[in-house]
């Protein structure tokens, strides 16, 4: 049987990276909880998906023969997967290279024109990116550092945290490590 293994972190953090690249190291499925969690718009990311249709929809491809790498925070509506985890691999970045690199996101996927001020889509860049900054000192009212603590304290089996500024390739192999071993 195939590893199964769920990567969690605040966004821009590098889960979503490391996952795709785990994924391919591993020869196995790849899926993001924001393709269950959000549906489909233009733009991205603009109405949440019913619960019982993400779990159902994750559930599916979850329960497949085989091992795959799961992104994303499932808190809060998805600890009925938590005993599918070989390891939990937990990332956090210095606040400061995390929102630049949302910044970067943003420009790269919306355009520079589209979130600067008076473009269509800048007061959705600021709220998104607001948000995203209260992460490390956030509470229990946003998917926070707290949060993914307070989560990652229940769980019975393997958590790896790996944080600071490490490159894609040191974090796959101290991913790779730990699955080895």
């Amino acid at each position: 049987m195939g590893r199964r293994v769920h990567i969690l972190g605040a966004s821009g953090s590098g889960t979503t990276t490391l996952a795709a690249a785990l994924a391919g190291r591993l020869g196995c499925p790849y899926y993001d909880v924001d393709s269950y969690f959000w549906l489909p718009s233009d733009p991205l990311f603009q109405h949440f998906r019913d619960r019982e249709a993400r779990r159902a929809m994750l559930s599916a491809d979850l329960e497949k023969p085989g091992g795959w790498v799961l992104s994303g925070s499932l808190c809060g509506w998805g600890d009925l997967y938590v005993p599918l985890f070989d390891l939990v691999v937990f990332l956090w970045i210095p606040p400061d290279l995390r929102m630049a690199r949302l910044a970067a996101r943003e420009v790269a996927r919306y355009g520079a024109e589209t979130i600067a001020p008076g473009g269509v889509m800048h007061a959705g860049s600021v709220a998104f990116l607001t948000w995203a900054a209260g992460y490390d000192e956030g509470g229990l009212e946003i998917r926070s550092l707290r949060i993914h603590n307070e989560w990652l304290a229940t769980l019975s089996g393997p958590v790896l945290r790996l944080e600071g500024d490490a490159s894609v390739e040191a974090n796959l192999a101290a991913v790779l490590r730990v699955l080895s071993g």
